[in-house]
């Protein structure tokens, strides 16, 4: 699957994100090593915190579904019932899930303001000294 093929994923994904509060939707597709894509929009919550972002919808559905190595996810966003005009990066909370299941050096996250031109990105490069499962098996890194 291209890029611009998962962008459009993401950017199908987007229409069914519940947004009442913040107006702004996002969309993610993730690309599984067998060529499977999971949708993910973000869910939001008057009270805030429970609510959920696009990515993360996607990698839970995914595990569901006993999925547990990815290749890509692409990442979409911006004020609801607009096309996208800037990329969309996932928060931390978002970079940390990705850290437990993905190759850090190796799973890329494609961002795409304007869907014709995707940036991809490893999650290296956007969780630099990220903490993941080899830490906890006595590689911890020097703090």
């Amino acid at each position: 699957m291209t890029d611009s093929e998962l962008v459009a994923a993401a950017l199908e994904a987007r229409e069914r994100a519940y947004a009442p509060y913040s107006h702004f939707t996002v969309g993610a597709a993730l690309l599984c090593s067998d060529g499977s894509v999971y949708g993910g929009c973000n869910v939001e919550n008057a009270a805030h915190a429970p609510g959920t972002c696009a990515e993360r919808t996607a990698f839970l559905r995914a595990v569901f579904d006993g999925h547990r190595d990815f290749t890509a996810i692409a990442i979409v966003g911006g004020p609801a019932g607009k096309p996208p005009t800037a990329p969309c990066a996932p928060c931390g909370v978002c970079r940390q899930v990705m850290m437990e299941f993905c190759q850090p050096n190796a799973f890329r996250i494609i961002l795409a303001g304007n869907p014709g031109q995707p940036k991809s990105y490893t999650l290296d490069e956007l969780l630099p000294l990220g903490f993941g499962p080899k830490n906890l098996s006595g590689n911890l890194p020097d703090c």
